[in-house]
């Protein structure tokens, strides 16, 4: 018997401005890919990490700031 092992593709998404952002490396964690964006995009510093979701073949994560926030 023969076994098949798929890798999913991990994909990371800014829920502010709803851009998928590439994965800079599979040995990353979520929260340094977060870190590694945020020299970009600023709004991440303090953004929190949800997921993953499951998909078909990708693990989708999602960055969501709570700058602007209240309560």
């Amino acid at each position: 018997m023969t076994v098949k092992v798929n890798s999913l593709k991990r994909v990371f998404v800014d829920s502010k401005t709803k851009m998928e952002l590439s994965d800079p490396s599979s040995s990353y964690t979520p929260e340094k890919v977060r870190d590694f964006y945020a020299n970009t995009y600023p709004h991440l510093v303090n953004a929190t990490v949800e997921g993953p979701e499951v998909g078909k073949d990708t693990l989708t994560f999602k960055f969501s700031s709570t700058a602007g926030t209240k309560g």
